[in-house]
């Protein structure tokens, strides 16, 4: 069965001086978020959010579920699995690069056997599929 996840935001004026709201989501778990061009483009993010932020926690969660459904269905389970995901955004190029990496607790699993089950979940979780179209998108993973 399918399912339909919602946004929905209110952009105010011009790209460089304006600003948005993520005024809500399907679920209400992210409630309202302050959105604008210079938290996409600038160290200083002033408190707001970006797309490439939500993308960041949005491949990384996806990328976890993967990697725990793979080492379950392979008789290993997780403990825990500490991923982050770092989005590169370059002004007039688009999303550039990420980065995820990943420290797992895994009873049973060796190192070689852990980083083959993370390169499978960065290959097929959903997310990934997602954005094939980011020229780069690497993987570091590692047993804690």
């Amino acid at each position: 069965m399918a399912t339909d996840r919602r946004a929905d935001v209110t952009w105010l004026g011009s790209l460089i001086e304006g600003s948005g709201t993520i005024r809500s989501t399907t679920s209400g778990a992210i409630g309202e978020q302050a959105v604008s061009w210079a938290a996409r483009s600038e160290d200083a993010t002033g408190g707001k959010t970006s797309p490439e932020e939500l993308i960041a926690a949005a491949h990384a969660s996806c990328f976890s579920m993967a990697l725990s459904a793979g080492l379950a269905r392979a008789g290993t389970p997780p403990e825990q699995l500490d991923t982050s995901a770092t989005v590169t955004f370059q002004p007039g190029e688009g999303i550039v690069k990420i980065a995820l990496t990943v420290e797992g607790r895994v009873p049973g699993l060796d190192a070689a056997g852990f980083e083959e089950a993370a390169q499978g979940a960065k290959a097929n979780c959903p997310v990934s599929k997602a954005l094939a179209g980011v020229p780069e998108i690497t993987l570091e993973a590692r047993l804690a």
